[in-house]
């Protein structure tokens, strides 16, 4: 979750909503990525869906199913589809996003009983950290819009 963590300090430099994500193999540390919606001006650019285009590449698959993700904030739908359809082995993210979070924020599609694999879910690591992150660049982008804290 450090690395994690890093890829999401890059993020906020980049002025992107800091949240990073790693993808883990036997151990080792086989992709790596931060969200990059504004700099690609692409909406999935997704820092779990440029780690997933990660770690196929380096796995010559696009089945993850001996993968483990790490990232900071919990996947929103899009990131947890494309989880799903790697066959992720295991989830583990840092803060919950209670408003629109698909590993039990606002629902779990991870582990939907009627969908062909389910992902097992660790939450809450580094979690004050994580949170303390992005809630820190939420504050400063109302500031600069002039929205009330």
């Amino acid at each position: 979750m450090r690395e994690a963590l890093r890829q999401a300090q890059k993020a906020l430099k980049a002025k992107e909503v800091p949240v990073g994500a790693v993808v883990v193999q036997s151990g080792r540390v086989i992709a790596r990525a931060y969200n990059q919606v504004e700099l690609l001006k692409d909406a999935t650019a997704h820092a779990e869906m440029l780690a997933i285009t990660q770690a196929e590449a380096a796995v010559g698959d696009w089945r993850l199913n001996d993968c483990d993700l790490y990232v900071t904030k919990e996947p929103c739908p899009m990131c947890a589809g494309a989880l799903l359809h790697v066959r992720m082995r295991r989830v583990i993210f840092g803060c919950q996003d209670e408003r629109g979070g698909a590993a039990g924020g606002l629902m779990n599609l991870l582990q939907m009983p009627t969908l062909n694999h389910r992902c097992d879910i660790t939450t809450n690591v580094l979690q004050e950290e994580c949170a303390a992150l992005l809630k820190s660049f939420f504050q400063a982008r109302r500031k600069v819009n002039g929205d009330p804290a």
